[in-house]
């Protein structure tokens, strides 16, 4: 599979990709691949460092003729979501991605890609390797934990770096330049629960809730999709008939828009025929209300043995009403620039099992006290339930700066490459700009990607004509850099 990919044009981008995805790179498990970066670099002979939280630091002198202009950052993170079908038989611990060309995309089998943001990493090893591409000086950041914290664009060392303009490659639209970005924080909770022997007598199902599309619960999160966890317990709280619940499962990633959740319930055997036909009734209903957007929303039920333990009535009926009631989706849109989130939560997580009800959500703003706000207002449902809150994992916005120098120079070489205006804005994503202007307050910052689609997600698939026109611009980009300022 991966022969495909590395035929691909341009093949300094495609076979360093190839390369990076044969390698494990799950959040906060990165030590492979931090390896790997450090022997890319050294096999190199280019100056290769890591700092104390496990980013990669490799410095590129300029080309001859190159000298005087200002030093880049090249920017990406090296972790990747794990995301995978139900149906997937794959070990994301021990086994590389399974890739496949499609037309005119790249995806995965079952999985997700990494494209986010391996196609950024992988563009920048493939000018570290270049030996005829011109360049200014580069010091390319490799960042860990991207993905489920920011924790190493947070605990960044600024003592490694000298450059005044900052390249991060982890935009996903093509015509894109992005000056600015949301901040977020997490909201985890946790309920314990009174557990009671089930009622004998029953019938008990299985409810699942597949097919969704899921996809990065920032960039997407105003596309109308289906969020798995809030049409379960809609599902369940709305039944006419009695509902005994002994758990449920949805979801599982903090910035991924949950696709899946089932639940386990009984019901009387004398209301199995009503209880199976609102289930076929709220499938219909489900596929009303969320067409066009989601096509293949599979709901189903059936019969399994009934399980020792239910939810006490008084706390399924509280879990249920919190899980109704907490906000999902959109909370406000920009006042400044048109079409832009500026304010959102995403139920990621529930678990009901055993005696515990937990729950992961993920609030987003580019403004700080609206993320402040959300996150209260998410709070409050749960402080109401009685549940233990930890809000945690705070980090900023990027603030876009409408009078950039490079953002000038970017959008007048786009112009003229492409002849169409670039969409300059900013995006509802946690990257990590933000984090990373803390620490390095006077270097200016540009955002751009190829198209990249349904990161996140099993999905998730990358244009290769699009990888195309972004490595063609990149390398004009660079080329054109500024001179260095007296």
């Amino acid at each position: 599979m991966s022969n495909e990919v590395r035929a691909l044009e341009p093949k300094e981008i495609w076979e360093n990709f190839a390369d990076l995805n044969a390698v494990p790179r799950p959040s906060k498990k990165e030590e492979r691949v931090i390896q790997f970066m450090v022997d890319f670099g050294n096999k190199l002979g280019l100056k290769t460092e890591t700092d104390k939280v496990g980013n990669i630091i490799i410095k590129k002198p300029a080309t001859e003729g190159m000298e005087d202009r200002q030093t880049v950052i090249l920017q990406s993170h090296v972790d990747m979501v794990h995301q995978k079908n139900n149906a997937t038989d794959f070990d994301f611990d021990k086994e590389g991605i399974k890739m496949i060309v499609d037309g005119d995309w790249v995806k995965a089998d079952g999985t997700t890609l990494g494209a986010d943001n391996g196609i950024g990493v992988a563009a920048i090893m493939g000018l570290l390797a270049s030996s005829d591409i011109p360049h200014p000086a580069l010091e390319a950041m490799f960042t860990v934990d991207e993905e489920t914290g920011m924790t190493g664009a947070k605990e960044l060392d600024p003592s490694f770096y000298e450059g005044t303009i900052l390249l991060n490659l982890d935009t996903e639209d093509d015509d894109e330049i992005s000056i600015g970005c949301a901040g977020g924080i997490d909201t985890n909770t946790t309920y314990e629960y009174e557990e009671v022997d089930s009622i004998s007598d029953v019938t008990t199902y299985i409810v699942e809730l597949k097919g969704l599309m899921g996809g990065h619960s920032g960039m997407d999160i105003d596309k109308g999709r289906g969020n798995a966890n809030k049409m379960m317990a809609r599902l369940l709280i709305e039944s006419p008939v009695e509902l005994i619940l002994h758990d449920m499962n949805g979801g599982g990633l903090r910035n991924a828009i949950p696709r899946e959740a089932k639940a386990t319930v009984s019901v009387a055997h004398s209301v199995t025929s009503k209880f199976e036909d609102y289930v076929a009734s709220m499938a219909a209903v489900f596929a009303t209300e969320y067409s066009p957007v989601e096509t293949k929303i599979d709901l189903s039920v059936s019969k399994t043995e009934t399980p020792a333990k239910m939810l006490a009535n008084h706390d399924k009926n509280a879990i249920l009403a919190a899980l109704n009631a907490v906000f999902n989706g959109v909370f406000k849109m920009s006042l400044n620039f048109d079409n832009l989130v500026e304010t959102s939560s995403s139920l990621a997580q529930v678990i009901i099992k055993d005696g515990t009800f937990e729950s992961k959500s993920l609030q987003r703003s580019s403004v700080e006290t609206t993320k402040d706000d959300v996150a209260r207002t998410i709070r409050s449902v749960f402080d109401l339930l009685g549940a233990d809150v930890e809000q945690s994992g705070d980090y900023p916005g990027w603030e876009p700066n409408p009078d950039s120098s490079i953002l000038k120079t970017m959008r007048e070489m786009y112009e003229k490459r492409f002849n169409e205006k670039p969409n300059v804005m900013a995006c509802h994503a946690g990257l990590e700009c933000g984090i990373l202007g803390t620490h390095l307050p006077n270097v200016d910052m540009i955002s751009f990607g190829p198209n990249i689609r349904h990161a996140h997600s099993p999905d998730e698939c990358c244009q290769i004509s699009s990888v195309q026109k972004f490595w063609g611009f990149l390398l004009e980009v660079l080329k054109e850099t500024p001179k260095k300022t007296a």
